[in-house]
């Protein structure tokens, strides 16, 4: 096993033999890495952390540390992390709270970039991309594939959808479309689908056009989001990719960015 003789890793640690732990480095007792972890130096694991296989944490990241939230007692929550993801530096993902279900969660081959931060019982899915300086307070969503452009604040309770990209400097305060492209110019708006990105993920032209008919319709036209959808609805909605966008807009607590 590599552990650089200044590191303190705790007894009861799991670090199997094929993890690479750099020097400065603090692993907690309740910390459970997968193999072919590396830390790469300062790095700080605490809290019921548990990491998948093939993790790569950059200088100064603190993962797993206690939530920034004052009714937070020290109560035995967590952070749980997928496979293939890369931590770089200074970023911080808190651990769950008892409110908010007690864990937070990070799908697998994510890139969180500089100075990121996950806020307590936030859940990010699989293959998203926060760039440098991204702020997620507590209870954010992120679904797959989404990207949340650098030093964009996101509001507690807040969703971002499946595919959605957001552009830097975005503050975002009412849930993100799936599909869009949502950035700040004068004001925060979705203007247009992230056809880009969807193209680059294997999506179709047929598949890509229905998306954009739905956007068409929520965006574009005079109705509001209610006529909109029975629009769609009254067309018979043709692709899993249009249901899921009205599923998702249906369930939305905060509103969300038209």
């Amino acid at each position: 096993m590599s552990i650089h003789p200044t590191s303190v890793v705790a007894p009861t640690a799991v670090v199997p033999e094929s993890c690479s732990v750099g020097p400065w480095c603090t692993i907690g007792p309740n910390v459970i890495l997968g193999d072919d972890c590396e830390l790469v130096s300062h790095v700080v694991l605490d809290g019921h952390l548990t990491a998948g296989t093939r993790n790569r944490f950059y200088s100064f990241a603190c993962v797993g540390v206690a939530p920034q939230d004052l009714k937070y007692r020290g109560e035995p929550t967590g952070a749980v992390l997928g496979d293939d993801n890369t931590i770089r530096e200074c970023v911080t993902i808190s651990r769950g709270t008892a409110g908010g279900g007690g864990t937070t969660r990070v799908g697998s081959g994510c890139l969180i970039m500089a100075y990121t931060h996950i806020g307590h019982d936030s859940i990010i899915g699989d293959h998203c991309l926060l760039a440098n300086g991204a702020t997620l307070a507590g209870h954010v969503t992120v679904e797959d594939y989404a990207t949340v452009g650098a030093l964009c604040p996101v509001h507690q309770f807040c969703r971002i959808g499946r595919h959605a990209y957001i552009g830097g400097g975005t503050t975002i305060t009412q849930d993100v479309l799936p599909f869009s492209l949502t950035s700040a110019k004068r004001e925060v708006h979705a203007y247009s689908i992230n056809k880009v990105g969807l193209e680059r993920r294997g999506f179709d032209r047929e598949r890509i056009r229905a998306i954009h008919h739905a956007y068409r319709l929520l965006l574009s036209s005079r109705m509001n989001i209610a006529q909109a959808i029975e629009a769609l609805r009254a067309e018979g909605i043709q692709t899993e990719d249009v249901q899921y966008l009205v599923d998702f807009i249906g369930q939305s607590d905060r509103g969300i960015i038209r």
